[in-house]
């Protein structure tokens, strides 16, 4: 009976395991409405929370709780290495970092705007802090930040500690470089604050140091006046000299140029580039609010202006700032596959997205089998001038389309991501998401494929992602040099690990021993 019992449970697991992998998108109507409460009951907190100017007040006893957790750690002999508590679940990362279930874990409940400061042009704020949240309070007070990455849930902290990127990018370089100082507590226990100005070894090498050189608890961030459109201008290419010249074209006006920069590329000769700049009024028969639930994914609107033609049109300004939010890019698609629909947008378009963090919460084994051996999520940052040879690479090697490109300027700045020339350098973003389509794809084979096309061209990785360099090539991509530095000054060995030990696949997939 026992033997039969177990027959009937495998047969079940089996069941649920075909439905979750063909038939997902099942499931995801059940995320659907809790992630749609969970924002409602977030921004209702910290609507309640900007309204009463609690945050100043209880930011000191927060960054006192840690302290108090990190002098526990030593005074209890510092025989693990420590990080946040954070569950894996919740980072916008596609994978869970499993690493932490083996180091000392600090609870850093830090999720508030501190202060606004008009007059000297900048927002303080504690490092959970996510995008949506930055810009639906800045917005209403006529201001916003130079740099807005545009997924809803990207977080301050996670954009210091990794990176952010986004269309003003080409102005103003990466998130890191509108940062005015950070606060962290280091190992033992104390808070330093850092800025170009005071501690400015320690300032430049918090960026891409992923959380190993102490707890960040507060970024102060430069602001600028914000206007209420977009007016964006959408070019299509047909040939990729096209794109190019129209691309190196907007780029060489320099400060002449427009406020934002993207691309999208949708087959290896067919792409829309799009030129835009903040504005006080519109016309009315061009404004798009894109933003609205039952508007189709932006993605698919920029693809019609192939056929269209060039065109310009209006757009809120907070709409277009989270323009990729609601399809998660494209990665929706192969979610909720009937997701675009006209009719599914009208009736139900206003619960999507689901969270990012619910979704990987759900995963089954199969699930995350297939995500991490038939699917691509890569960031590379490498010089424009090699952005074309790196497109038809990874056209052979993976042929996933759409792919977003997002020109950044890179200033020779201490630190981990140093410009390959010594000087500052104009480069691109190319982002890849989605299901490869060459038959010769192989997670492990094309992943190395494309890290040492990249790195030999004195490119980068986006460290949220998978990366299979080893420790000598990754130490060779990213400079460490003050980094070393700093974990030597502030006495990280035993209390942080290294960022090769965070982010490469093997810390992230398999628990440390």
């Amino acid at each position: 009976m026992a033997k039969n019992m177990a027959v009937e449970e495998s047969k079940l697991d089996k069941l649920i395991e075909h439905v979750m992998v063909h038939y997902r998108w099942i499931f995801v109507m059940f995320l659907l409405p809790v992630s749609f409460l969970y924002d409602i009951m977030f921004y209702l907190r910290n609507w309640i929370v900007f309204k009463l100017s609690s945050a100043p007040k209880k930011h000191l006893q927060k960054v006192q709780a840690v302290q108090k957790q990190v002098r526990k750690w030593r005074e209890e002999g510092s025989t693990k290495t420590m990080c946040t508590a954070r569950p894996g679940w919740q980072t916008i990362s596609p994978h869970n970092q499993v690493y932490k279930s083996k180091m000392q874990q600090i609870s850093v409940n830090l999720v508030d705007i501190i202060d606004i400061d008009s007059d000297k042009g900048c927002v303080t704020c504690e490092p959970l802090v996510t995008m949506g949240q930055l810009t639906h309070t800045l917005d209403k007070l006529g201001w916003t930040i130079p740099i807005v990455p545009e997924l809803d849930d990207l977080t301050v902290g996670g954009l210091v500690m990794g990176t952010g990127i986004e269309t003003t990018s080409h102005k103003y370089g990466l998130f890191q470089h509108i940062c005015l100082s950070y606060e962290l507590v280091i190992s033992d226990g104390s808070v330093v604050k850092c800025s170009e100005e005071e501690n400015s070894d320690l300032f430049f090498s918090v960026p891409w140091s992923y959380g190993t050189l102490g707890f960040l608890t507060a970024v102060k961030i430069k602001m600028i006046p914000s206007k209420r459109f977009v007016k964006l201008t959408y070019k299509p290419a047909h040939t990729a000299a096209e794109a190019d010249r129209i691309m190196n074209e907007e780029l060489g006006k320099g400060g002449n140029g427009h406020m934002f920069v993207e691309s999208l590329i949708f087959d290896k000769e067919r792409s829309v580039v799009m030129v835009g700049d903040m504005v006080d009024s519109c016309e009315v028969s061009k404004l798009n609010e894109i933003g609205m639930w039952h508007k189709e994914w932006f993605f698919k609107h920029v693809e019609t202006f192939l056929n269209k033609g060039t065109y310009t049109e209006y757009i809120p300004l907070r709409d277009y700032y989270h323009r990729h939010s609601r399809s998660i890019f494209w990665e929706i698609q192969d979610i909720i596959p009937f997701g675009n629909n006209v009719v599914f947008r009208y009736l139900l378009g206003w619960l999507v997205p689901p969270k990012v963090s619910l979704l990987k919460l759900t995963q089954g084994k199969k699930i995350k089998q297939l995500y991490e051996e038939q699917h691509v999520i890569q960031d590379m940052l490498v010089r424009i001038s090699d952005m074309r040879k790196c497109i038809d690479f990874f056209h052979d090697q993976v042929s996933v389309y759409p792919i977003w490109i997002c020109p950044f300027t890179l200033p020779n700045n201490p630190g981990m991501l140093r410009t390959p020339g010594g000087g500052e350098e104009m480069f691109v973003d190319i982002g890849v998401y989605g299901v490869p389509k060459t038959a010769s794809y192989h997670h492990v084979t094309t992943s190395r494929n494309v890290e040492k096309f990249v790195q030999g061209l004195g490119g980068f990785q986006m460290l949220y992602a998978d990366s299979y360099l080893t420790e000598d090539e990754f130490e060779c991509m990213f400079d460490h040099t003050l980094y070393n530095e700093m974990r030597e000054k502030y006495d990280c060995r035993k209390a942080f690990p290294r960022v090769y030990d965070k982010v490469n696949r093997k810390a992230r997939m398999v628990a440390n021993s």
